[in-house]
């Protein structure tokens, strides 16, 4: 029988204001197989860290970039098998959005393959998990509904 284990991550949505658009910070990873894809920067909480803790580091880590949390933009939870832990995780991860200060994408850690702003109506088409997706319509609402 495989043993279910939980994990908590947060993650964010980066913005800046560009010329009159929108855009937001995306990265670029492998999958497990391989695979070459652009998705939203998350990790793991750390034991002493709140969610929003987490999002700013993972964000300032894997993008390069600081940034200020406006507000939370949702939870997403899914399973997964994990080969080096012999065992499923259920994993919730909490995402914000984060108001750019400062930084540059050129500064992301080794984790990440590229790091790049985009028009957020890009970003949209371009994430590979719909539920990431989902998440990136909600900050392109809450922005537009800050202005």
């Amino acid at each position: 029988m495989v043993s279910m284990k939980r994990q908590v991550s947060a993650g964010g949505v980066i913005y800046r204001k560009q010329e009159g658009r929108c855009e937001v910070a995306l990265i670029l990873r492998s999958t497990r197989k391989g695979k070459k894809i652009w998705c939203l920067p998350k990790g793991l909480m750390q034991e002493t860290e709140s969610p929003e803790e987490t999002a700013r580091r993972e964000v300032r880590e894997e993008t390069g970039l600081e940034g200020k949390v406006n507000e939370k933009l949702g939870e997403i939870q899914y399973i997964f098998y994990s080969p080096e832990e012999h065992s499923r995780i259920q994993k919730t991860v909490y995402f914000f959005l984060i108001e750019y200060l400062h930084g540059s994408v050129a500064d992301h850690d080794s984790e990440v393959e590229e790091a790049r702003w985009f028009p957020i109506e890009t970003a949209i088409d371009l994430l590979m998990y719909e539920t990431e997706r989902d998440i990136v319509k909600k900050a392109m609402q809450a922005v537009h509904n800050s202005v």
